[in-house]
């Protein structure tokens, strides 16, 4: 099949790419800037979010979009709102629209778990609980969701959104990488007490689910989780890490209210909130209900991630 992937440079876009070319489909990927991205992939520059200048570059059978406005630290935007309105939501739409215009059939969108909210309420998110976003980045993911089903509704588009929790793989950054450091330098961590399970995703897992979806040979639509299907707990994960890194897990076994309380009085409480407070996702309507299979388990891709950030820090 011929596949257009936008956002195709970022930590996601490379791993579905590579996903879509291993499984011998005919892929172009739509840029930012010049990449040293696939060579297998046909590698074409976006100027902005205006897709439709690129029309006779979109004759294809499924849209992937990756692109998006994900989280800016020290946002210092006049209205942080309108900009991810703009990227999130707009520019959802006007890739749908070019798609549209252009035979597309089918429109992979990729959300997020923040679409859904912070917390959890009291069991694994499913798909049909009412969501109830926090921060800019999941209003506008929401937001993107419900227009861009409306418009394969009104114009007879197939569209399904993926909703992924925390994704990890490759070339990860952020907290996950500052974790990496931790286990790796076995700095003591104060999480040996929390008991909170959380839902993930391996990066190869999130793109397979994304082949699978983008060229399934049968009507799909709608909305679905995706995870590894295996929830595990901060200090478990802290202990997976360590088995990859051949360290010892170094935990302190800490009272998550001693957790919080320092984390006010620190002015931290957001991340504190992340580490010491549960966050699942029911993934069987994926998993059952359509027949995906995540070809990696959570061990694999620990071991994967790990070995990764070894060699990027030799």
């Amino acid at each position: 099949m011929r596949i257009i992937v936008s956002g195709a440079n970022g930590f996601v876009g490379r791993a579905t790419c590579a996903a879509l070319c291993d499984a011998g489909h005919d892929v172009t990927a739509l840029v930012r800037r010049p990449d040293a991205s696939d060579p297998r992939v046909n590698e074409r520059l976006i100027a902005d979010d205006n897709f439709s200048s690129l029309a006779p570059l979109l004759a294809a059978d499924a849209f992937v979009h990756l692109a998006a406005r994900v989280h800016v630290m020290n946002d210092i935007a006049g209205d942080p709102m309108q900009e991810y309105r703009a990227v999130n939501v707009e520019g959802s739409q006007n890739a749908a629209r070019a798609a549209l215009n252009t035979g597309v059939k089918r429109f992979v969108f990729v959300s997020s778990i923040k679409a859904l909210g912070e917390g959890e309420p009291g069991r694994p998110w499913r798909e049909d609980d009412a969501p109830a976003p926090v921060d800019p980045y999941g209003i506008t993911k929401l937001e993107a969701e419900r227009v861009l089903a409306e418009f394969g509704r009104e114009h007879g588009m197939e569209v399904v959104t993926l909703r992924p929790p925390l994704v990890y793989g490759p070339g990860v950054r952020a907290n996950f990488e500052q974790l990496m450091k931790a286990v790796e330098r076995g700095i003591p961590l104060p999480l040996g007490a929390v008991d909170a399970h959380r839902s993930m995703v391996y990066v190869g897992n999130l793109a397979d689910a994304i082949r699978f979806v983008a060229t399934r040979p049968e009507p799909t639509e709608g909305v679905y989780h995706v995870t590894d299907g295996e929830d595990l707990t901060v200090p478990e994960m802290i202990r997976a890490l360590a088995r990859a890194f051949g360290k010892p897990a170094r935990l302190l076994p800490v009272p998550p209210l001693w957790l919080h309380a320092l984390g006010k009085l620190t002015g931290r409480s957001a991340q504190i909130d992340r580490l010491a407070s549960p966050l699942r996702m029911d993934s069987n309507r994926l998993r059952t209900g359509l027949g995906w299979t995540p070809p990696a388990s959570v061990a694999d891709g620990i071991e994967r991630t790990v070995r990764a950030y070894q060699e990027a820090h030799r």
